[in-house]
């Protein structure tokens, strides 16, 4: 348990050293619509990580103590999928819609990266 606790604080800590990045180009590059919609698409990817980790967790444990659990919050984290295409289209003119898409994908590029890098201590 201990090195899944490791694996998910690496995890938070790479999403906000992109969220970081991603601010910096939002206000240092004049491509302001595509980083705007990276951070969105990021920070709520960020959240579906956040919700995912803490679901799968509290899974572990009741099956450990032989319990059951309703679900891991998959509805959840496609409605704030819908909930960033939405916020991309009312706000077209200052949000890229392909980027908020491409942001959305953060979280799962970081658990894959997060992956190769620390796959022998698994």
């Amino acid at each position: 348990m201990k090195h899944y606790q490791q694996m998910m604080a690496r995890q938070r800590k790479w999403m906000l050293y992109l969220l970081a990045l991603l601010v910096l180009g939002w206000g240092l590059t004049p491509w302001e619509p595509i980083f705007l919609g990276l951070l969105l698409g990021s920070a709520l990817s960020f959240y579906n990580l956040w919700l995912m980790q803490r679901k799968i967790r509290k899974l572990g444990e009741a099956s450990a103590e032989n319990k059951s659990v309703r679900g891991i919050g998959t509805f959840t984290r496609l409605a704030s999928g819908a909930l960033a295409v939405v916020i991309a289209l009312q706000f077209e003119e200052h949000i890229h819609l392909i980027s908020v898409v491409l942001g959305l994908m953060a979280a799962y590029i970081v658990i894959f990266i997060d992956y190769l890098f620390n796959k022998s201590t698994v």
